[in-house]
């Protein structure tokens, strides 16, 4: 018994000196919020004051020491994020996750984004101010590699650490204009429809504009006119599953002094995106004599893509015009190293490439490209037939100026200095928005646009052959949509339709007029608003569109084929205002019914495959409105029957189809059928894949209120089960009252940090599940008195 109490005794210990160990070995893996670390090529002192968030408040003597601490602070919160991002352009996410990811790594290689960084670097000026800044941000993030703890991610994916360059910068830029596009997923996929049913099959699903719904208004009116199978479905899938941030949409509104209590601008901002944990900014406020900005960060970009100081604020929504087409090429029938283009026989440019697995052997392939681009046949999957399909895409075309652009920007003193910065973004498409001290209120579509043929429909796959189907000029951007200081008294931007320039729209693929719609008429109502009414609008959960849909889907309901509970519903339907709330039983069944309207409208021509990538368009958003209401047309019929069904009959059999599904997974009382028990938020980690470790990783799953193309957009697919995952949705909440200045607010999904021994790593969570904000701390009296912590970066001799 003593040996056997001795043997206990001596696990005990073991086990002790085990969990001891654990102990201190996490408390390495923290980041550094105080005391003091030394800086390799800082000039002087630079110290750095954490507020109650995490949140850096950097102050510097030079720019470029201030932008040197950035780099490091933000490398010891987001490395791993940073590593993540910059590998997926260079196709190298096999490295971390083995086989799975070839697929992806050989697509996103084809895209060309890395040959493209490679030929930007090689053209870079390395003395002007845009790239000193950036290298002395890389500089700081290498240091932190270097020297400071490695990311428990790297020890788990067995990943080491290596420097980072500029091309990784340019790179990360590249995917998010990548995940910005939505001709991907739409110009083949319309092109098949077309092909295989018909052109009058295209009739009904709102591939034009239109321009009696709500849209963007240009002021002054100016200038002229630009154009416009889901191929990324693999890619996209598998860069959701490892939950990196896809851009997707926002609502922005800078509201000028004329409608504010205060008399002064008031700015709104709240970046749709996908939903990851971390989350996808990164707060940081720098400090020197010739510089102030308070911003949100990209992993790995030096320069805030969001941001203000006292003077300026401004933000960014999706532009969604389009700067990919597609071509079909002809290929020689007796040599398969030969394309036609205008008659003539050209030598495809063979492309070789190498990916590296994760336990397996490096992968050689190699593509062949023309002189459109890259042929997708044989790297994306959802490419079939024989025809030869090459991409073109504006930003790897053209010259990359976009670090120039945000240098520009962030160093604006004024409005004409800020415009002035804008013309030198030409990829991804964005509307920048931008308020000032000054009382000015501006919106600018901000692309590289260019005109092409008038017979050509660059939403279908066009004839690469012919040379008939090409650019004919850029436009300069003073051509550009636009609206600065309107008479209206404000300015928004829900990646809804701009208005006509010189009677003419630029098509794209914009999202639904709803939230627009929505921002538009408490815009119009209020001639008093301030901070307050403000973060009360960018949380609302109204839809001025919904029950337009819903009165239009009850008024064709046939209720003689209904039972008496059925019928109650529908009387209760009738009063919904659309409003997406946490206990509405009205949001899910309009939601359920919205679902199998769409399916028996459109999966019997489509088939399962090719109805889930229509469910992921953009332009199937902006059709469910219209086609709620049209009493003909060719979608009604269901092919698979004898009988030829109506609209009467579509929606029938969908409300009653989700009525019985409700039944089935919430219970006999609709009553209980509530919003908050379909509708969740869980912000997921690529290691919480991981079953046995999502609770350490993963933020959530929340409850949460909102709903598709409301204001607070929480948006989700619809699925057969019912149950509704939150996928993406504002990414930051910003309110900034230049009245107030100091006490602007702003939120963050999670929390500043990416580190999950943080103490931030979610403390902002439930505050933006309830609506709640924080301030943006400026005062740096306020910053120092109030600072929960103090980081002193010296310089390393």
């Amino acid at each position: 018994m003593k040996k056997l109490k001795k043997i206990l005794v001596v696990i005990l210990a073991l086990l002790g000196v085990i969990a001891i160990g654990i102990f201190i070995f996490i408390q390495t893996l923290k980041p550094t919020y105080d005391g003091e670390i030394k800086i390799a090529k800082l000039k002087n002192e630079v110290q750095i004051y954490y507020d109650l968030y995490g949140i850096p408040h950097i102050y510097g003597q030079s720019e470029v020491d201030a932008f040197r601490a950035l780099g490091y602070v933000h490398a010891q919160d987001r490395l791993w994020q940073m590593e993540l991002l910059r590998r997926i352009a260079p196709g190298r996410l096999s490295e971390v996750f083995g086989q799975d990811m070839v697929k992806t790594d050989k697509f996103i290689l084809s895209l060309g984004i890395d040959d493209a960084s490679e030929k930007t670097v090689d053209l870079l000026d390395k003395n002007s101010q845009t790239i000193q800044l950036t290298q002395a941000y890389l500089d700081g993030i290498n240091q932190f590699i270097e020297e400071g703890p490695t990311p428990i991610e790297f020890y788990l994916t067995g990943l080491k650490k290596e420097p980072f360059v500029l091309k990784d910068v340019y790179n990360t830029i590249g995917y998010m204009a990548f995940s910005f596009a939505m001709a991907h997923k739409t110009d083949p996929f319309l092109t098949n429809i077309k092909e295989t049913l018909g052109e009058q099959y295209l009739v009904d699903l709102e591939l034009d504009p239109n321009p009696n719904l709500s849209l963007i208004k240009n002021y002054p009116k100016s200038s002229n006119n630009t154009i416009q199978n889901s191929i990324t479905e693999t890619a996209y899938a598998a860069l959701k599953k490892l939950s990196v941030p896809m851009f997707e949409g926002s609502n922005s509104w800078v509201i000028s002094p004329k409608k504010t209590k205060n008399g002064k601008v008031i700015f709104a901002n709240d970046p749709h995106i996908g939903f990851s944990q971390p989350s996808v900014w990164y707060e940081a406020h720098i400090s020197t004599p010739t510089y102030e900005k308070y911003g949100y960060h990209l992993a790995g970009v030096p320069f805030p893509l969001l941001g203000h100081d006292r003077n300026i604020a401004y933000g960014l929504t999706m532009f969604e015009n389009d700067d990919i087409d597609f071509y079909y090429e002809e290929e020689s029938p007796t040599d398969s190293s030969k394309y036609k283009y205008k008659q003539e026989w050209k030598d495809y440019e063979i492309v070789k490439k190498t990916i590296k697995v994760k336990d397996g052997k490096d992968i050689e392939f190699s593509y062949k490209k023309t002189i459109h681009g890259a042929i997708l046949n044989g790297i994306a999957d959802q490419i079939k037939g024989e025809k030869p399909i090459a991409m073109s895409w504006i930003y790897t075309k053209l010259e990359n100026k976009t670090l120039t652009a945000f240098n520009g920007i962030i160093h604006a003193n004024k409005l004409d200095e800020f415009k002035e910065s804008l013309q030198y973004v030409h990829a991804p498409g964005l509307n920048i928005m931008y308020g000032d001290s000054k009382g000015n209120v501006a919106w600018f579509a901000t692309a590289k646009l260019y005109e092409m043929p008038d017979s050509v429909n660059t939403k279908f796959v066009l004839n690469g052959s012919s040379g008939k189907a090409e650019i004919v000029k850029y436009l300069d951007f003073s051509e550009n949509p636009q609206a600065i200081n309107p008479p209206w008294n404000y300015v928004y931007s829900a990646n809804n339709q701009p208005d006509s320039i010189n009677g003419k729209l630029y098509p794209g693929y914009y999202l639904p007029e709803n939230r627009a719609k929505r921002i538009t008429q408490l815009l119009d109502a209020k001639n008093d608003w301030d901070k307050e009414s403000a973060s009360k609008m960018i949380t609302d959960v109204t839809s001025s569109v919904d029950p337009i849909v819903l009165k239009n889907l009850i008024n064709n309901i046939d209720i003689t084929r209904l039972n008496d509970e059925q019928k109650t519903i529908l009387l209760i339907l009738k009063k919904w205002n659309g409003e997406a709330s946490l206990e509405s039983f009205e949001t899910t069944i309009f939601n359920r019914w919205v679902f199998y309207f769409l399916k028996n409208t459109f999966q019997d021509e489509l088939g399962l495959e090719q109805f889930s990538e229509l469910m992921a368009t953009h332009f199937l958003k902006r059709a469910i409105a219209p086609m709620s209401g049209k009493e003909e047309s060719v979608w009604w019929d269901n092919i698979n029957t004898t009988k030829k069904e109506t609209h009467t009959d579509i929606v029938t059999i969908a409300f009653n189809q989700a009525y019985e599904s409700l039944e089935k997974l919430l219970g006999k009382e609709y009553t209980k059928w509530t919003w908050n028990k379909v509708h969740t938020l869980e912000h997921g980690h690529p290691i919480g894949q991981v079953e046995m470790l999502r609770s350490f990783f993963n933020v959530g799953p929340f409850p949460v209120n909102g709903a598709r193309e409301v204001i607070n957009n929480m948006s989700f697919a619809y699925t057969e089960d019912g149950v509704y995952k939150v996928s993406s949705g504002p990414s930051t909440r910003r309110i900034i009252d230049f009245s107030d200045i100091e006490n602007s607010i702003s939120i963050l999904p999670t929390g500043q940090s990416g580190n999950p021994f943080s103490n931030h790593y979610h403390d902002q969570a439930e505050m933006y599940i309830n609506g709640e904000f924080r301030k943006m701390l400026l005062n740096k009296e306020e910053i120092i008195k109030n600072a929960a912590s103090v980081l002193n970066a010296k310089p390393k001799e």
